[in-house]
């Protein structure tokens, strides 16, 4: 355990922040699954509102610094890919 004051605190803070990061990543991966979902039902109008949410709160993460740029790029690629497929065979 630290021993000085500014340690405690450094300590502290490291463990909310874990926390809340640990929160928004669970809250990006349910939101990628949501919308994978839709998109494997075949639901095209709640796939694309939870893309458009989805592509928000990624970029919202890639801000704050909890996940990679090129990360996100690659989840937003993949689901509007896999969208686009849907709905070129609908």
């Amino acid at each position: 355990m630290a021993n000085h004051k500014s340690s405690i605190k450094a300590h502290k803070q490291n463990v909310a922040k874990r926390s809340h990061n640990r929160e928004l990543r669970t809250r990006a991966r349910h939101a990628l699954k949501s919308v994978r979902a839709a998109i494997d039902s075949g639901d095209s109008s709640a796939a694309v509102t939870g893309l458009r949410t989805t592509v928000s709160l990624l970029d919202k993460l890639v801000r704050k610094g909890v996940i990679h740029a090129n990360t996100a790029a690659r989840y937003k690629s993949r689901l509007s890919h896999r969208l686009q497929k849907v709905s070129a065979s609908a």
